[in-house]
């Protein structure tokens, strides 16, 4: 592969993809990931080795509607032929929606305003093979009134210690979220959370926690006191990561 001096584009790429067969956005030594597979595609076609920054770092087997990704290059392959072509070598659970030329300073995740997650529940008492890859399957019923009041919690901006990764050290764990919903459309279940960014495993540890508001185990007061205490075992079970979504990311 050659190795241009300089680069004199920023292309910006959105992405589609089910996260069930990777261990995440980010490249590791064990296991494929959807950075590594992107990249590699990328470099065939451009002939050159890049580095590929992404707006968000979606954990293994979650998914991703509006990943946002930019790279330099010098190669003058237009936007909808480079789209093309990175569909063509990617496999089908990632696909390139979008190409285009970014401003030279554009980086997806420092130029990043805020972020938009959506976790999935499917809600009734047999689950549906078409959704079971997308949604958690719920077969007893819950409160989602109860845990629509009980998301408004955390709206704001706090310490979100309680719904980290266990054992994960942050220097500064607070975090503004702009907006926390739940939503039902028939069976489904939707908590949609937009925040300018999340800790690690928040969304699902959130979503695990309004699930025993939900079953009524513990109330709104409740909610609240375990997001004020930022005791990670406080806080309810990590909901699994084939439900959680990200939607879009904000500019």
């Amino acid at each position: 592969m050659t190795h241009p001096s300089e680069f004199s584009r920023n292309i910006r790429l959105t992405l589609a993809y089910d996260g069930t067969n990777y261990h995440g956005w980010q490249s590791q030594p064990n296991g494929v990931t959807v950075e590594e597979t992107l990249k590699g595609a990328a470099e065939r076609i451009l002939d050159h080795r890049i580095k590929i920054f992404a707006g968000g770092r979606t954990d293994a087997g979650v998914h991703a509607l509006g990943q946002v990704a930019n790279f330099a290059t010098s190669k003058p392959i237009d936007c909808t032929s480079l789209c093309r072509g990175l569909n063509s070598l990617l496999p089908p659970d990632i696909r390139v929606k979008d190409a285009c030329d970014a401003n030279p300073d554009f980086h997806a995740r420092y130029a990043a305003k805020s972020k938009v997650y959506v976790y999935c529940i499917l809600n009734q008492p047999c689950n549906s093979p078409f959704l079971a890859r997308y949604a958690l399957h719920v077969p007893f019923s819950i409160d989602t009134a109860a845990m629509r009041e009980a998301a408004r919690v955390v709206e704001g901006e706090h310490d979100f210690s309680a719904f980290k990764k266990k054992d994960e050290v942050y220097a500064n764990p607070v975090r503004a979220v702009m907006r926390a919903h739940v939503a039902t459309k028939g069976r489904m279940v939707f908590v949609v959370m937009e925040a300018t960014g999340f800790l690690r495993y928040m969304v699902r540890n959130i979503v695990g926690t309004l699930l025993l508001v939900g079953q009524e185990k513990i109330d709104k007061a409740a909610f609240r006191e375990i997001l004020e205490s930022r005791q990670r075992e406080k806080a309810g079970p990590t909901a699994p990561p084939h439900g959680l979504f990200l939607r879009v990311i904000r500019y």
